[in-house]
């Protein structure tokens, strides 16, 4: 059943104030956040007549997709429809046959993927890439590791200002955790957690990164209604706190309707719609292929 996810999350406790206010912090020395005016109107990604196929079979076909500064954009589909494949060709795991990406006007099309997440597009897998050894606070303090500000050899001496940088890493960290409320499982190793906690923790490694796009592949997928509330609360305060773009690919149609300014949908490869939730929901190619009639 459907549930409006945006209305659940506003009856409960804004959690601003607790959490991620060191990170956003961090950010905001960075790159300056933009204005509630600003919203929307720069583009920041965009995909440009995308095509990819393996072995003969279209994976996507001459896509085309922008990201607006502060927007959360949201990819359906039916499986197979190459959503997940479009997310690889931006973070880097693919190479198109045809076509280019381009963030903040440069393109990034043959980029390697680590590379791209250091310039700030980062991601969460639809299965989960944690490292199962770890804790919860040490997967997520390996996200800071491109911020961090000392080499291996100062690192290893433990020279002072080595210490004091530790410290403020790993207090950006503990206070990821603490907004994701994981603080009774942050020494646990995270191959012992709970399938919905281990999705939280490669969220915060993800956040971590101080990210300048967000790509969730199926954040809720395998979750149950409380479970999704809380993701949906997680994804609306990163979004409207730290003005990080989002692009989220979410089969949950209530979900999407709730949280998603905009929606774009993929079929067989193919862009057959994009749009606000509300044309979406009108638009009768994507009624014919993924929403159904009622």
């Amino acid at each position: 059943m459907a549930v409006d996810i945006r209305n659940v999350t506003k009856k409960r406790e804004q959690r601003y104030s607790y959490g991620l206010t060191l990170l956003r912090d961090c950010i905001e020395k960075d790159r300056v956040l933009p204005r509630d005016e600003d919203i929307f109107k720069k583009t920041i990604l965009k995909v440009e007549d995308i095509t990819i196929n393996f072995g003969g079979l279209n994976a996507l076909t001459d896509v085309n997709l922008e990201l607006r500064d502060g927007e959360l954009l949201a990819i359906i589909g039916p499986n197979g429809a190459g959503k997940t494949t479009l997310l690889n060709v931006i973070s880097g795991f693919y190479r198109p046959q045809q076509g280019d990406v381009y963030f903040q006007d440069k393109k990034i099309t043959h980029y390697s993927s680590h590379r791209i997440a250091e310039m700030g597009i980062c991601r969460t897998f639809q299965n989960i890439a944690l490292y199962t050894g770890l804790s919860v606070i040490d997967n997520i303090i390996a996200g800071r590791h491109p911020h961090i500000r000392y080499n291996f050899l100062i690192g290893m001496l433990y020279f002072p200002w080595a210490r004091r940088e530790e410290a403020r890493q790993r207090a950006i960290s503990e206070d990821i955790v603490d907004f994701l409320e994981m603080e009774h499982v942050r020494n646990t190793t995270v191959g012992t957690l709970a399938y919905g906690l281990r999705k939280r923790a490669e969220l915060g490694r993800a956040l971590a990164l101080e990210p300048r796009v967000l790509l969730l592949d199926e954040p809720m997928a395998g979750m149950n209604l409380d479970e999704k509330e809380d993701i949906a609360r997680f994804i609306i305060d990163i979004h409207e706190f730290l003005s990080i773009p989002i692009v989220m690919i979410e089969h949950d149609m209530g979900v999407v309707m709730d949280i998603a300014d905009r929606i774009a949908v993929l079929d067989f490869g193919l862009k057959i719609g994009d749009g606000t939730p509300e044309e979406i929901r009108k638009n009768p190619k994507v009624v014919s292929a993924y929403l159904g009639e009622e």
